[in-house]
């Protein structure tokens, strides 16, 4: 069968693979992202092909039996399951006569339309009758007799139906696949077309994978070209967001915005002009798209987010605390329980805790090995004792909850603060009852947070979106202990919130400075403190007991890796005890591959071993793997770390798809194979993602390729990584070049000058 006929007139010009064929039954359909695998009986094609009957896959809509569609792809022979044609267009085959038409109307797919209503219909409308209803519903008030009710049905049901073909069919003019296609349709329904036809730049921010030369392609097919005012609008929004979300800015200066927007947006034929951006710029500001402040441009979420941190310090270091201790009742019970734990606190942790204690804020801070765990217990220990509360969590219940709420930005990090404490801790997305996507929080301005003494670790880690929404979630009397290394890497996301906090000085501080591991003999502490002074000790080449040093070049980085690994896994060490940790993912030493080898190594291929292919990757039963994204409905969150431990194959289960059972911690979470994406290997990963965790044993190459990456608090964070073990490979120089080099990337945010402003307005500045 090699023929083309019963095409229609647009698509006798295609050149290119087709299969015309009837729906006989649909094997296979995922509901959640369209993929389909249908049984058709092929009409005609031109194609080398001689199956009557032919199982297409792909992306597609709801395929009814007996349906005719062109189909536009490939034929594939599958090793299992043969000869199938991979679909990346298609379009549904309406009938072309007026008898054809009458019958599709009476179907059993329009309730409601008999035979009579159809012809009547056909006889007003023509034999364009369905394309007419499309385009224009109004036309469907010429047929007589036929009822509101009925119009309405039948129109939602014709625009529902072909309303993804028209989506798919516009998109890919525009060189848009299936799958990205659908992903639009899936995020607006039957609003697609208009939006992709009015605004096609909101694309940008509401599908993922579209970015704005994807969107800008639309938009010239619309008439956005050149200088377009909404074009100059959507390259503005587009680059404020995505400069701050990639390099951590609050905000963008006004003048370095316009350089760049002018740099995306001129093309040979026309170049955008300063003024034009400006005009732009002040339309966008006066219409509330963003915000100026003094040639400061914000995402409006940014500009609340720091504008509501002031607002909630304000309001706590307002507040006087409800129940202060005399010294002498303070020092009274610190001696007892130095008795009961045997042993004693230093001086600057004696302030600590009594200034925690004494105030509504406070900042602990300190870098590893200065007892900031020890203080924790502390505080926590000497506010239950003053207070008369129980540390027991049987004691509460619901209606009574537990008075102290321990948090933390990862799951793991909360996890290392609930060993320490031998208390409660979770994640800050947790306790603030996260939804999810847009729907919010539960916890914020209107629902406060229950509890007495808020303490959140690793507060280094915490952007600037999530610190404004657990400060609105304090409720009034509730005292609050900030803890960081502020030595470490920033946030993910925008700000530098701890730094800023520190710079403003108007927030009670006590620094940690003496170093208490030292006495267990850990040159990996004295490593990172001599670092946090710029220094590279001398002896970083020798030998230690908990540390080692393995020179090689970028191309032996690797085979070393691989070696050190090996070692620890003779003698004992597991994949969970070791973590990789580096800076990039290009490259032979860089995350990507090395995760590749490293998967080799600690779980290769075996024959009762299952593993399933995910685009290029190969995930395998027991493999580790880091959680990307949050999931607050499975508890599971963004660096949280896991073992594969099941993978169901579609042919096993009801849902009919592959599936990847995660287990963190003992949570089992299923992923079915289209949210692979939310996970990567685990083996080895970068220094940002290994934040909040311990590991003991943290191997990490330093070669110059990662020149860009290469600084200090970069460095310092991962070493700080390592509990038993840290294994250094690569090149001194670099290593050097990293300790020395303290140029920090600059962040943009007003929150310091904010800050000192509202201590300037009180008159006075606050004890530091």
């Amino acid at each position: 069968m090699n023929e083309q006929q019963n095409l229609p007139d647009n698509e006798q010009q295609i050149e290119r693979g087709y299969i015309k064929g009837t729906v006989v039954h649909v094997v296979f359909r995922n509901e959640e992202n369209y993929y389909t695998v249908a049984l058709i009986r092929v009409q005609a094609t031109n194609e080398e092909l001689k199956e009557k009957k032919l199982t297409v896959v792909g992306v597609l809509p709801q395929l009814d039996t007996d349906e005719t569609f062109l189909f536009f792809g490939e034929l594939i022979n599958h090793p299992k399951f043969g000869m199938q044609y991979q679909v990346d267009q298609f379009r549904r085959d309406l009938p072309q006569t007026k008898s054809g038409i009458i019958q599709y109307l009476s179907s059993d797919r329009f309730p409601g339309i008999g035979e009579k209503t159809a012809e009547l219909i056909v006889t007003t409308l023509g034999e364009r009758a369905i394309t007419r209803i499309v385009e224009d519903r109004s036309v469907l008030n010429e047929i007589p007799k036929l009822s509101k009710e009925k119009a309405d049905a039948l129109y939602m049901q014709l625009v529902d139906q072909q309303g993804v073909e028209q989506v798919l069919m516009t998109l890919s003019k525009h060189g848009f696949g299936v799958e990205l296609s659908m992903k639009v349709y899936q995020a607006y329904g039957l609003q697609a077309l208009d939006i992709i036809q009015t605004n096609p730049y909101q694309l940008i921010a509401d599908v993922e994978g579209i970015g704005f030369r994807r969107a800008d392609q639309l938009g010239a097919a619309i008439g956005l070209t050149g200088n377009h005012p909404e074009r100059i609008r959507a390259g503005c929004l587009f680059l404020l967001q995505e400069l701050c979300l990639q390099e951590g800015h609050v905000f963008m200066e006004k003048k370095t915005l316009t350089n760049h927007v002018i740099s995306l947006l001129s093309t040979y034929e026309v170049k955008i002009e300063v003024q034009e951006v400006d005009e732009q710029l002040l339309f966008m500001h006066e219409e509330e798209t963003i915000v100026e402040e003094e040639e400061r441009l914000y995402i409006k979420s940014l500009y609340f987010a720091e504008k509501g941190i002031v607002t909630s310090i304000r309001k706590l270091l307002s507040e006087e605390v409800e129940d202060e201790f005399p010294e002498a009742e303070f020092l009274k019970a610190l001696g007892k329980l130095e008795e009961e734990l045997k042993i004693e606190y230093a001086p600057s942790q004696k302030e600590a805790i009594q200034t925690a204690l004494s105030s509504r804020m406070m900042i602990l801070t300190g870098g590893p090995g200065t007892g900031k765990t020890t203080v924790i217990k502390g505080i926590v220990e000497l506010y239950a004792r003053l207070h008369g509360l129980s540390l027991e969590p049987k004691a509460y219940t619901k209606s009574n909850p537990f008075p102290v709420l321990l948090v933390a930005p990862t799951g793991r990090a909360a996890k290392r603060m609930s060993e320490a404490t031998e208390l409660p801790a979770t994640t800050i997305h947790r306790l603030l009852g996260w939804k999810g996507g847009n729907g919010g929080f539960e916890k914020g301005e209107h629902e406060k947070l229950e509890g007495e003494l808020l303490i959140v670790d690793e507060s280094s880690m915490v952007d600037i979106w999530l610190m404004n929404q657990l400060l609105k979630a304090v409720p009034r009397g509730m005292q609050v202990v900030l803890v960081g290394d502020q030595d470490q890497l920033p946030s993910v996301g925008p700000g530098q919130v701890l730094r800023d906090f520190l710079d403003s000085t108007i927030i009670p501080t006590v620094p940690l400075t003496d170093i208490y591991r030292q006495a267990e003999g850990s040159s990996i502490i004295e490593l990172a403190h001599a670092m946090k002074k710029g220094e590279m000790p001398a002896n970083l080449p020798e030998p230690q007991a908990d540390r080692r040093f393995f020179p090689c070049g970028i191309d032996q980085v690797q085979h070393v890796v691989a070696q050190i690994c090996e070692n620890a896994m003779k003698k004992g060490y597991t994949a969970k005890d070791i973590q990789v940790l580096a800076p990039m993912y290009k490259g032979s030493a860089g995350i990507t591959e090395l995760n590749v080898m490293l998967q080799d190594l600690f779980n290769p291929k075996k024959e009762h071993r299952r593993e399933l292919s995910f685009g290029d990757v190969v995930y395998r039963t027991g493999d580790i793997v880091l959680q990307l994204v949050n999931n607050p409905d499975e508890h599971v969150y963004n660096g949280d770390r896991g073992e594969i431990v099941a993978i169901f194959y579609a042919k096993e289960n009801a849902e009919r798809q592959d599936q990847v059972v995660i287990s963190f911690d003992g949570t089992e979470v299923v992923y079915p194979k289209k949210d692979l994406n939310q996970i990567t290997h685990a083996y080895c990963c970068s220094i940002h993602k290994s934040q909040g965790s311990e590991f003991p044993i943290v191997v990490m190459p330093v070669v110059r390729n990662y020149a860009r990456m290469l600084r200090r608090n970069l460095l310092y964070t991962g070493i700080t990584r390592a509990k038993q073990f840290l294994l250094l490979c690569g090149e001194l120089r670099s290593i050097h070049t990293a300790i020395t080099k303290n140029e920090e990337l600059v962040r943009n945010s007003m929150l310091t000058v904010k800050l000192k402003q509202l201590s300037e307005s009180n008159g006075n500045s606050q004890p530091t």
